[in-house]
């Protein structure tokens, strides 16, 4: 199952090169895939990624389980050092701090990685996350990442 979308939102400003390779990153992390998530957002130095409400992502009092949230706010902010990054260069994750802000209930929750810096060999990243519910967008989560600049692999 394919949950990228190829909605016109879906790419903002980002060149059609930066896009693709975004694109296959997302595609290549499996873990997205198995979630559900989507990727709804690309543009230089920012990332979004939607992922639905689903009762298998939920933890015991019904909420998405911080886990589902921290790991899209992560692979959001990866996404969006990618955007700077040059052909040839991949992204991993040095670190991150996340703190979970209220409960993550709404039809969805949306992840935003924003690019603060972009170095040579370090990036650092601010992270958010959304609950969304109908008309009303509940900040749940923010945090901060760095993030570090590899070769890719062949």
């Amino acid at each position: 199952m394919d949950h990228e979308t190829s909605s016109p939102q879906a790419s903002n400003g980002a060149s059609a090169q930066v896009e693709a390779r975004v694109r296959a990153s997302f595609k290549n992390q499996s873990l997205m895939d198995h979630l559900g998530a989507e990727l709804i957002r690309i543009a230089p130095g920012e990332v979004r990624i939607r992922l639905p409400h689903r009762p298998e992502l939920t933890q015991q009092h019904g909420y998405v389980h911080a886990g589902a949230t921290s790991t899209i706010a992560d692979s959001a902010g990866g996404l969006a050092a990618l955007t700077h990054f040059d052909a040839g260069q991949e992204v991993l994750t040095v670190e991150y701090k996340i703190n979970l802000l209220a409960p993550a209930a709404g039809q969805y929750i949306e992840a935003v990685g924003t690019v603060l810096r972009s170095g040579h060999t370090l990036s650092v990243c601010r992270l958010e996350a959304f609950a969304v519910d109908h008309d009303r967008r509940t900040l749940i989560a923010a945090g901060q990442q760095t993030l570090i600049r590899v070769p890719a692999q062949k």
